[in-house]
This record gives C-alpha cells, sequence and structure tokens, in this order.
C-alpha cells in the first residue's frame, strides 16, 4: 500500500513513534552519522539513535513511499547491525574504511562549462571502448592506451566537477548495453571514489578497472547477456565465466595489478555470495569493492530491453538495506552520501505536481537538490526549463510550505527529455545537444 499526504510537524524525539516519517532535523544532517536524509522509523532502536544525536524533529508524511509495515518486526535502520534481509543473509561486520591521506577535492569549474568539456570526453569513452572490444572479438592483442588516456580525462572531469559527467552519462542514449554499462559503472565508481578522498592515481586504476570490467561479456553469446537477470543454473554459469574471460585478456597488457583486481573482483561480494572465488570482507581489494557496489547500483538503474529498470531512489534504498550484507556498512553509506538521495539525472515529480530533473545535489540537503523542472503542474511541458535549488528555495518555509520530491520517475517517462533544455534552465541556441556537441 502506499500512501500520500501533506502534513509536517515539529515534535520532540521523546514523541516518536515507530511508523513516522523523519525529514528534518535539529541539526544539519551532515554532522549525524544518518547517511540518508529522511527516514522511516522502524524500531525502538531507532528511536534512540535519534534521540543520542537531537531534542527534535520534523516529520514528513507529504513524501510518497512505501506504508511500513508494522505487522513484522524490524531491525534498526542506523543501529549498529544491518537488516537481516530474506532472513538466513550473514551479516559481516568489519572496521571501518581508512584511506590513506584522503585527499578533499573541491569543485574547480560550474557544471555548464564542464559540461562542454565532459560531452567530448564520454565521446572519446565510446570510442576507445569500441576499439578495445572490437580488438577482442577479432582476436587481436589489446592495446588500452587509448582507455587508459581516456580515463585521465574522465578522473579530470570528475575531479572538477563530479555532477557534469554523471549528468550526461544519466541523460545520454546509446544502443550498446555493454559500452553504456561500462561508461556509467566508471562514473558511479569515480564520483564515489572522489568522495572518499582517493588519490587521482587510484581513481585512474578504479575508472580503468571499471571500463575494462565488461570485456569479457564480448565472448558471450548476445542472447545469454539479454537474458541476464533471468538466467537458469547453466546458463548463469556460463555467464559468470565473464570475469575469468576479463581478466585473462588482461594479461600481457601491462595495466596494474591494482585495474586487473577490479576486473577480477568487481562481482565479489561482502559476505562471499558472489563470484568468481566467492571471497568475502576484507579480502576484497578495495577498489574492486568500489567498482563493484557501482556496477550493481547501475545494474538496478540502468535501462534494459528485458526489464523496467528501478528509479533511483529505490536503488539507494535498496543498496541501504544491503549494508554489511553484500555490501560494506560504511561503503554503502559514502556512496549514499558521494550520490545522493536523488542521484543527479533522477526524474522526480515535486509535491506541487511539476515534473523535472535532478540537476546536482548538496550533502547538507540530500533531499532537496537541484532539479531542472519541464512541466507545469499538470505536466504539460514548460516553453521554457526552469532551475530550482530546493535547499535555497525552502530555507525560510515552515513545514507544511516546502517544496519537495514527491516521488521519483522511471526512466524514460513522457515529457520529460532534458536534451531540449539548456541545463542552466532554459531553451534557446545553448540547449544541452549543442552545449555539449560544440
Amino acid at each position: 500500500m502506499r500512501v500520500v499526504g501533506v502534513r509536517q510537524r515539529k515534535i520532540a524525539v521523546q514523541d516518536l513513534e515507530v511508523g513516522m516519517f523523519v525529514s528534518e532535523l535539529d541539526r544539519p544532517w551532515h554532522q549525524t552519522p544518518f547517511p540518508i536524509q529522511g527516514f522511516p522509523i522502524r524500531s525502538q532502536d531507532d528511536i534512540r539513535s535519534v534521540g543520542s544525536h537531537c531534542k527534535w524533529v520534523v516529520i514528513d508524511i507529504a513524501e510518497l513511499r512505501e506504508k511500513v509495515n508494522l505487522g513484522k518486526p524490524a531491525g534498526p535502520v542506523f543501529g549498529k547491525r544491518a537488516r537481516n534481509l530474506g532472513g538466513n543473509r550473514e551479516v559481516i561486520q568489519l572496521p571501518p574504511l581508512q584511506i590513506k591521506e584522503p585527499v578533499e577535492y573541491e569543485t574547480t569549474a560550474t557544471l555548464k562549462k564542464e559540461l562542454k568539456v565532459s560531452g567530448r570526453v564520454l565521446a572519446d569513452v565510446e570510442t576507445a571502448l569500441s576499439r578495445v572490444f572490437g580488438s577482442v572479438q577479432r582476436e587481436e592483442t589489446l592495446d588500452l592506451r587509448e582507455v587508459a588516456g581516456v580515463t585521465r580525462k574522465m578522473v579530470s572531469s570528475v575531479v572538477r566537477n563530479p555532477d557534469a559527467l554523471l549528468w550526461l552519462s544519466r541523460t545520454r542514449e546509446h544502443d550498446d548495453y555493454i559500452y553504456r554499462h561500462a561508461m556509467n559503472t566508471a562514473v558511479w565508481a569515480l564520483v564515489c571514489g572522489r568522495h572518499l578522498g582517493l588519490n587521482e592515481g587510484l581513481l585512474n586504476h578504479l575508472g580503468l578497472g571499471c571500463l575494462l570490467s565488461q570485456v569479457g561479456k564480448t565472448e558471450l553469446p548476445v542472447e545469454l547477456l539479454k537474458k541476464e537477470g533471468r538466467l537458469d543454473a547453466d546458463e548463469f554459469a556460463r555467464y559468470r565465466s565473464y570475469v575469468g574471460r576479463g581478466v585473462a585478456m588482461l594479461d600481457g597488457t601491462g595495466v596494474s595489478r591494482a585495474v586487473v583486481s577490479v576486473v577480477q573482483g568487481h562481482r565479489e561480494r561482502h559476505n562471499g555470495s558472489g563470484f568468481p572465488e566467492g571471497v568475502r570482507g576484507d579480502r576484497i581489494p578495495l577498489l574492486a569493492k568500489i567498482g563493484g557496489l557501482a556496477e550493481f547500483f547501475e545494474t538496478l538503474i540502468g535501462p534494459r530491453e528485458t526489464s523496467e529498470p528501478m528509479t533511483p531512489a529505490k536503488a539507494v534504498n535498496l543498496l541501504y538495506d544491503m549494508r554489511n550484507i553484500e555490501f560494506q556498512e560504511d561503503l554503502v553509506e559514502k556512496f549514499i552520501q558521494a550520490v545522493g538521495i536523488y542521484p543527479t539525472g533522477s526524474l522526480v515529480q515535486l509535491n506541487n505536481g511539476q515534473r523535472g530533473i535532478v540537476v546536482s545535489h548538496s550533502a547538507e540537503r540530500r533531499l532537496w537538490p537541484r532539479v531542472m523542472v519541464m512541466t507545469d503542474r499538470n505536466q504539460q511541458p514548460l516553453q521554457s526549463a526552469k532551475i530550482i535549488d530546493l535547499a535555497s528555495f525552502n530555507e525560510d518555509k515552515g513545514p507544511g510550505e516546502t517544496l519537495s520530491i514527491a516521488e521519483c520517475l522511471p526512466h524514460g517517462t513522457e515529457g520529460l527529455n532534458p536534451e531540449h533544455f539548456d541545463v542552466t534552465g532554459t531553451e534557446s541556441r545553448w540547449n544541452l545537444s549543442r552545449l555539449v556537441g560544440s
């Protein structure tokens, strides 16, 4: 059952009850351990956790969401243990991630300026991948210098502005699923790695590993790849061989061990349920963990011929449910902090009925990103789109007056094509397609 409401109310933490939805705290979200801005109270442990950091909160039932099932016991949302989804899936607790000498990156380019650069970068990535995959199919010796070069360009772009490359990877169309999957996986991973503070050398290894992670699939039948997610036991055994095939292809190419570790380990899982080796926990290299998380997220939200993609907001919540089960807890939290609850490129509907696409998000106000609004309240296309920074718009608004995201919409929702508009919010000769193609 799905519920919709418009009421918000400020209450003391001691008045919280299981089933309520917390949308605001009495302090900035980034000053708390809660990675998701906006969450349901599922247990008394959740109430105690909130109470250890806050005196009052705002409960918000204006957001469209699944009704909390109070008839079944649920584990804590923010406790020390993740909820054990599926009953028997093992929860693995590891010490927090330690990044040696983390780098604090600053955004040094505007979105509009970086879009012009990153548009050419993605075009170069497509060309480089096409040549590498073509060499594999022709059984030629792999020359990875071009792919390594475009990886460095991707890293530089993400370092300057993490939203630009993510925006284009989400909004541009590509017919080849493997190419798109590899590119988008690399972008998600680089955005996460930047947030973690990985230096540019490690980001280059991570990005190149993600771009090459799918190369083994070129040796598998197209019919098998189209059935991914609906394979029987024999088909899955053949499908999972793509990892080993990819590692074998890289032998003798001169790529670093770090790059190979991403290709080899991106399908391993925190609790040992992955493949090809079934290793677990701290035996999975960090870059492979990041690549695996990014690849899984892209699998959830990427458009496919055979199935409807999950909305990014639902995918984010699913990842959070899988922390310390299939993915390490603090890595999941860092990934969510990096990409937002509504990642760049997410199609959304606001609580006033207007629809648009998320342009960028704020770490401090994760439920209030910048949105390019493309329709009116009746979902009719606007002649000119407009950018609304929800965090700034709501700064002086009281409960019940805020403009917020009501729901995340499926990829390809009719009437929401951002290429018809300039990313700055006006429809003119400087529209997005011209901006990135010039």
